[in-house]
């Protein structure tokens, strides 16, 4: 990118925002400093967001994007969908069995690019993700929830030993969590990883959040979100926090990201 804009201004050209998302998008890669994603807008018009998805473990960014349902539910919803590519097929997040690079550090800069070359922000900014992935989002949430407008995860959250409350960023957003009740794969309770590593307990993930956006518990009410009994607590700092089980395995569903982003008002 670096070199087109000496290119560009070398012909007394500008390069302006528009010009250089022209440069990704869709097959080609979006790179940044220690990675890259892949970005597609909805063919209906301008965006009115990002969903930016964490896949889960061992897939990939461009494997993600080959999932045209969840793809297509977001463009429905007027979202462009950015899939972030993980190393080696997975995320190195606290407590994660691999550490290939600083996923903060990381995630910032995808977050500083889809300013820069698309225009979205911390009002236009969502973020997902499924298993591991979904794991990567609540750490994303907790370490840099400021620049995002809420949250749609499935069937993961945070690793033992969870970050305490005061470890995140108090101005968290909106979050819809899905999980299965049958999930064997990353259990409502969490499972040992090996023996140095385990998957966190989704209730105490849940108990972290609210406590960490001040949410008033004894307001929390039951709702049915895209079929799915959910417990919400709708008096956060930023809105509401709700946890919904349904009573299938390890999975993500376009419908249930299609209920999740309507009740987020998206």
């Amino acid at each position: 990118m670096a070199f087109q804009r000496i290119l560009i201004a070398a012909a007394g050209l500008l390069a302006p925002v528009a010009a250089l998302a022209a440069e990704c998008g869709g097959a080609v890669p979006c790179g940044v400093e220690d990675g890259s994603y892949r970005i597609e807008m909805p063919a209906s018009g301008p965006p009115k967001g990002v969903l930016v998805f964490f896949h889960g473990y061992k897939s990939s960014a461009e494997l993600q994007m080959q999932h045209r349902a969840l793809v297509e539910v977001a463009h429905a919803h007027r979202l462009a969908f950015a899939a972030v590519d993980g190393l080696n097929g997975t995320w190195s997040h606290p407590n994660a069995p691999g550490h290939y690079r600083d996923e903060k550090r990381f995630v910032g800069h995808v977050f500083d690019d889809l300013e820069t070359r698309f225009g979205f922000n911390a009002k236009t900014t969502l973020v997902g993700g499924f298993s591991q992935g979904a794991s990567m989002a609540w750490y994303t949430l907790c370490q840099q929830g400021e620049r995002t407008a809420g949250a749609v995860t499935f069937s993961g959250v945070f690793w033992d030993p969870p970050p305490k409350p005061q470890d995140c960023v108090q101005d968290m957003p909106p979050v819809v969590h899905i999980h299965g009740s049958a999930d064997k794969t990353f259990p409502l309770s969490g499972r040992a990883i090996g023996s140095d590593f385990h998957q966190g307990d989704t209730f105490k993930s849940i108990a972290l959040l609210r406590e960490r956006e001040n949410c008033q518990i004894e307001t929390k009410v039951e709702k049915t979100v895209g079929g799915i009994a959910c417990e919400v607590t709708p008096d956060c700092n930023r809105g509401e926090v709700a946890l919904c089980i349904h009573d299938g395995g390890h999975q993500v569903r376009p419908d249930h990201l299609d209920a999740a982003l309507q009740e987020l008002g998206f």
